[in-house]
């Protein structure tokens, strides 16, 4: 029983010094709480992070959670300073602009953005350094069919005028002509590329400028496109809607978000073949070629990160190079400009996609809907523009003077946020 007792006592002291020195040894190389999305990229990152606990010897502490249970935990953690969060995913044009008011963002001096592009680095940026890191990108395209076009012996539309005459002849025979997002808040979104390629603005200089007569003739092309040509009931879709009447063949021109082609072409899913389903840059405006090209997700360090140089390494690590080759293989727009130039990638992509991407990246604009902290409400307000043009396929009396009215709305909510009149 002594021998027993011994042997016992000799087995936990031994267990209890390697305990100690491994705890050690984690503290000396740290530990970080990360915080993904319930992203695809946030998928591919998940099983992969043994491997850098054991190139770096970093522990890991993951939480994966879906961008509204992500936005609230940082938001709330942040704010009563009780955060512990080293490292995370982020929506920049949604979350960044309160972050960086509020001094929650580390900037990233140490960080090589050369394999971006600028227009997707800029909101990032305060006081001209930037703090967050693009993962992926999505621009704005038109998707059309093939075989419909063909048949009607057009081409595929370059501008805006060509774009309304195909959607009046494709506008036929149960499939309807054109569609993008009717849905108030979602349509913005969608308008934006319009309102630019028409010289127009949603916020310049931090003023509310969507009701220039630029901005409300681009309302009004919107609402008449949609109006006009887009399905029954086109006023309260969304993307989740306008897919899949695209998919069941009855819908022959669509613009939105590139993010959706790899869905599209889903066999499982759609009943056009892919051979007939195109992807082309969104058409130039009578004044400008500018297609939004934004950064739906990237990341960012807390600045009260207790551990800079681990933080720096595991970005450094999940938005390399070699990460951002595994999530093109599988099928996510990353940001990295050399991704699009790689053949060994390029070669798996639509040629379309790699098209529009190098076109967006030189000449796109990188918001897609108001920059402002309170862009919800904002977006909001501008949706009931969108709303008043499809109804009246953009033919409305009052367009100018609602466009002025939430303009001023817009406005009280950038006071209310300290943000009027300052250029961002």
């Amino acid at each position: 029983m002594k021998k027993v007792l011994v042997l016992a006592l000799v087995l936990a002291i031994t267990v209890t010094f390697f305990t100690s020195c491994q705890k050690k040894e984690a503290s000396a190389h740290g530990e970080l709480r990360v915080l993904l999305a319930n992203h695809p990229y946030g998928d591919l990152l998940k099983p992969l992070l043994p491997d850098f606990e054991k190139e770096t010897g970093i522990r890991i502490i993951m939480e994966q959670l879906n961008e509204t249970q992500l936005n609230q935990k940082l938001t709330t953690e942040f704010a009563t300073g009780a955060s512990t969060v080293d490292v995370f995913m982020t929506r920049p044009l949604q979350e960044t602009l309160l972050f960086l008011k509020n001094n929650w963002l580390a900037p990233l001096d140490g960080y090589d953005f050369s394999d971006y592009p600028a227009n997707t680095v800029d909101v990032g940026r305060k006081d001209g350094k930037p703090h967050v890191v693009p993962l992926i990108v999505e621009w704005q395209v038109l998707y059309y069919r093939k075989d419909l076009l063909e048949a009607a012996g057009l081409k595929v539309p370059a501008n805006f005028e060509e774009l309304e005459n195909a959607a009046r002849i494709l506008n036929r025979d149960g499939v309807a002509g054109f569609a993008s997002r009717g849905a108030a808040s979602p349509g913005v979104t969608q308008l934006s590329s319009y309102i630019y390629n028409f010289g127009g603005r949603f916020i310049e200089n931090g003023i509310a400028a969507f009701d220039t007569p630029a901005a409300v003739e681009a309302e009004r092309f919107y609402g008449r496109l949609l109006g006009t040509y887009g399905p029954q009931g086109i006023g309260s879709m969304s993307w989740d809607q306008l897919m899949p009447i695209f998919q069941a063949g009855r819908l022959a021109m669509w613009t939105d978000a590139s993010v959706f082609y790899g869905q599209l072409i889903d066999p499982e899913k759609t009943q056009i073949p892919a051979a007939n389903i195109g992807v082309a840059r969104l058409p130039r405006g009578p004044a400008a070629d500018q297609p939004f090209i934004v950064v739906p997700w990237g990341m960012s360090v807390s600045s009260k990160t207790r551990n800079m140089d681990a933080a720096m390494k595991f970005l450094i690590w999940a938005s390399s190079r070699e990460m951002a080759k595994k999530g093109m293989l599988a099928n996510i727009t990353m940001a990295r400009t050399s991704m699009w130039s790689d053949p060994s990638i390029t070669s798996q992509v639509n040629p379309g996609l790699v098209d529009t991407m190098i076109h967006a990246s030189a000449n796109g604009y990188p918001l897609d809907r108001p920059f402002i902290t309170s862009v919800v409400q904002a977006r909001d307000l501008i949706g009931e523009i969108i709303t008043e043009s499809i109804a009246t396929r953009g033919t409305s009396a009052r367009l100018e003077t609602l466009a002025k009215q939430k303009v001023n709305e817009v406005n009280e909510l950038l006071k209310a946020d300290g943000e009027y009149g300052t250029a961002k």
